[in-house]
């Protein structure tokens, strides 16, 4: 693998960590600037919601320059949005910063799989995407823990200003390893948008929204779960928030491997599986020796979906994958957003910490079901364009 991808899983690794650290210094946050916690979970959600925003608009302004200049800059919006937050006078302030640094994780991820697949060979492709990836896996097991001790200890204005740290680094990688590849000729706002007739690429973008938020809506409330159900301490849900990432790094690693070798059985392993893991949680969440068990293994099974299904974006959207790359990031999110608002109603309405699992092993499934939907559709396409290659066979083999 080139190193070139070095420089893309630091990229992911910096965006990872201030994805996710935020909700492990939430409290000082709101203690600081005066809020409510509630209140202080916009800065959850709006970050999610600026993902969904940005990805396509930056990923469309980019279509004009060479994918390594648009990654530069997304690393450079990146570096400004964590500093803003990590000296922001007010709580509007650090709001804004957190949206400014969620405009680059769409784009940076949507380009940044199109670049790491061009730079291998297409037997390859899979694998080198997960490794991108792989930074923010790893910002689950390394950064997220870190910067959440840092934080608890030193202040979260320090924990932002380290993340911010992470893009100059970021940006340095990519300036020194990524070769200048050029503008596509194809890359225009036209040839982009015209990749969303494809139906294949709607159906993928589904996948990514019900097959992750089926992961998102137990994580959401993981700590509750485990705290009040299996009776963990407060100190370690952060332990098994470990577990759980070192389960999405092995995840991610598998599933970029096997997705080469067989995309869409993979798929459907991975999230049957999923499904049926999610519902059995609803069980396992009241012991503490099976909880710890099941975590990593929903987290492993979650993200060996990301390389798959990443891989069938870019292979629906071959004329033009840079934006649908980008919107299947933004699915991410939509189905972060999507299950945690799910998850939340069915606690609210009374069934307890563990129903977000069978909420998200419904989730789960009906990705399942979708991707089934997308395989007979790409059979029956390849069927359909294999006839007329077939009548022009025997001319040509008659020619010789």
């Amino acid at each position: 693998m080139p190193l070139a991808l070095l420089a893309l899983a630091i990229g992911a690794f910096g965006i990872g960590t201030t994805e996710f650290v935020i909700m492990g210094v939430l409290p000082q946050v709101a203690g600081e600037f005066g809020v409510s916690i509630p209140a202080a979970g916009w800065l959850v959600s709006g970050y999610a919601l600026g993902v969904l925003v940005g990805a396509p608009i930056l990923t469309v302004l980019g279509t004009k320059v060479s994918r390594k200049k648009m990654l530069l800059f997304l690393m450079g919006v990146f570096i400004v949005g964590n500093a803003l937050s990590a000296a922001a006078p007010t709580f509007g302030v650090m709001l804004i910063g957190r949206i400014v640094a969620s405009f680059a994780h769409g784009a940076f991820f949507g380009i940044g799989s199109v670049v790491a697949a061009s730079l291998v060979a297409p037997a390859k492709k899979a694998s080198a995407i997960s490794l991108m990836f792989m930074g923010l896996t790893i910002a689950n097991i390394i950064g997220v823990p870190g910067g959440t001790y840092v934080g608890q200890a030193f202040g979260w204005r320090v924990t932002f200003g380290i993340v911010a740290l992470l893009g100059v680094v970021g940006f340095l990688g990519v300036a020194a390893l990524i070769p200048e590849q050029g503008k596509p000729e194809a890359a225009n706002i036209r040839t982009e948008f015209a990749a969303f007739r494809n139906v294949q690429v709607w159906l993928a973008m589904a996948m990514t929204v019900l097959g992750y938020g089926g992961v998102f809506a137990a994580i959401t409330y993981i700590a509750p779960m485990m705290t009040d159900v299996a009776g963990y301490s407060e100190g370690g849900v952060t332990w098994l928030l470990v577990l759980f990432g070192i389960g999405m790094f092995l995840g991610n690693l598998l599933g970029g491997k096997f997705a080469d070798k067989a995309l869409m059985p993979m798929l459907f392993v991975a999230l049957a599986a999923l499904s049926g893991t999610l519902l059995l949680f609803t069980v396992t969440a009241h012991s503490q020796l099976l909880a710890a068990i099941t975590l990593p293994a929903i987290g492993a099974l979650g993200f060996a979906t990301v390389p798959p299904l990443q891989k069938w974006i870019l292979d629906q959207a071959s004329a033009a994958p840079t934006l649908a790359s980008a919107a299947n990031i933004g699915a991410f999110n939509l189905g972060n957003a999507l299950a945690a608002w799910l998850g939340g109603v069915v606690i609210a309405a009374g069934f307890g910490y563990t129903s977000p699992n069978w909420v998200g092993a419904i989730l789960a499934g009906t990705a399942l079901l979708l991707s089934f939907l997308a395989a007979f559709l790409d059979r029956r396409t390849r069927a359909t364009t294999a006839v007329p290659a077939s009548e022009h066979a025997e001319p040509v083999a008659a020619h010789h």
